[in-house]
Order: structure tokens, then C-alpha cells, then sequence
């Protein structure tokens, strides 16, 4: 019976550290404070203490953790009520949407080849600016690990969501396009949940910025690889 219910009370730890770190975020907005780091902490620190393993906190964790790719697919609603200022904006969006992949795929690639970095290791972090379900498999299609993939992903997120507000400020970013489009380019999902803070506008830019990058960069990942012959 307790074996049956150790999925669930997987489920709840992570639902109930997420809702209280996000309570602590909505009272102190600092960007150090934003729920998917600091419930991820709370989490790894609950499942240190109590001698869990991460397998068996995975057996619960799936459940959300497939929840993934349909709240992606659901970010299509805000694009869809601001279809017609994408239609009308068309031209800079896709550009803003392009140089963001681009530099995204490339910025890292310069960087490995600097430091040396081993080649599967390069191949696993290419991907980092796009979204989860589509790096895991554009990491997998380079030869990269998946698994190294999503931190990369997610070590990419969190700070680009930190990084942000001081980054809009210093390059005086007030357009909620330009917001959208940096966060969503930058940090895909978690990216895109810091772009709710700036508005509908933000959010749906950012939403389809998340979108696009992982279309453009699913082409532009083996195009990357053979260009620095990594």
C-alpha cells in the first residue's frame, strides 16, 4: 500500500514545493526567487535529507514531467488572440526570432571550441536556447546525451530569467516585443513565464519565439556542427 502511494506523494512534494516557492516569489520578486530554481533546490535539499533516490522520486516525478509537451502545445492560445499584430509585425519578429537562434546555437558553439570542451559534451549543449521536448531530440540527433542536454536547457533558462531585468534596463529594453522575443529566444518556458511579469504582449511573443526557435533550430543544429566541424 505505501509502495502504491509513493508516487504520489512524489507528485504533491514537487506540486507543494513549486506552490511555496512561488508564494515567496509573488512576495519577494527578486530574480534569484523564481519558482523553478528555488523549488528545484527545495526539492534536491527534502530528497537529500530523507535519503531518497532520484529514481525513486522519478517514479511520481514522470507524471509531471509528461505534462511537459502539452503545455508547450498550449502556449499556442496567446498566439492565436494575437494573431493579427503578428501578421501586421510579421517581418521584425522573424528576424529578431532568427538572429536570436542563430546566436543562440552559435555564441555556444564559439565557447566550446575556446574552452576545449569534449566533443559529445558540445554536442549535448548546442541545443540549450530551445525548448526541452524538441533539444532532447536535437541533442540525440547530433550523437549529444539527452540528459545533459536538459540542464543545459535548464541552466540556460534560469539564468537568462535572471539575467533579464538588469540586461532590459542597462540596454533600455521597454518594447514587450523585444521582451518577448529575448526571453523566449534566450530561455524558452522559463523564459516565457518570466514574460508574463511584462504583459499579455510579452508573453505571446515570447510563446512564439519559444515555438519558432525550436523549428528553426531543429535545421540550424547539424548546419552548426558542420560549420565549426565540431
Amino acid at each position: 500500500m505505501q509502495q502504491a502511494l509513493f508516487p504520489i506523494w512524489m507528485i504533491l512534494l514537487t506540486v507543494l514545493a513549486f506552490f511555496a516557492m512561488t508564494r515567496l516569489y509573488n512576495r519577494f520578486s527578486y530574480s534569484f526567487f523564481i519558482p523553478v530554481l528555488t523549488a528545484t533546490v527545495l526539492i534536491v535539499i527534502i530528497l537529500v535529507v530523507l535519503d531518497i533516490p532520484y529514481k525513486s522520486y522519478m517514479i511520481g516525478g514522470h507524471w509531471i514531467n509528461s505534462l511537459l509537451e502539452p503545455a508547450v502545445v498550449a502556449l499556442a492560445y496567446p498566439l492565436y488572440k494575437q494573431r493579427h499584430f503578428l501578421m501586421t509585425h510579421l517581418f521584425p519578429i522573424l528576424g529578431g526570432v532568427l538572429i536570436g537562434a542563430i546566436t543562440g546555437m552559435m555564441s555556444v558553439s564559439i565557447l566550446a571550441k575556446i574552452f576545449g570542451m569534449s566533443h559529445p559534451l558540445v554536442l549535448s549543449i548546442i541545443p540549450k536556447s530551445i525548448t526541452t521536448p524538441v533539444a532532447i531530440e536535437v541533442a540525440r540527433g547530433l550523437g549529444g546525451n539527452a540528459s545533459i542536454a536538459v540542464i543545459s536547457v535548464m541552466i540556460a533558462g534560469i539564468f537568462g530569467v535572471m539575467a533579464a531585468p538588469m540586461i532590459f534596463k542597462f540596454a533600455q529594453v521597454h518594447s514587450p516585443i523585444g521582451r518577448g522575443i529575448g526571453l523566449g529566444s534566450a530561455s524558452h518556458a522559463i523564459g516565457t513565464s518570466k514574460a508574463a511579469e511584462y504583459g499579455e504582449l510579452a508573453f505571446s511573443m515570447s510563446s512564439v519565439t519559444m515555438t519558432l526557435c525550436a523549428i528553426i533550430g531543429s535545421f540550424l543544429g547539424p548546419f552548426v556542427v558542420w560549420l565549426f566541424q565540431i
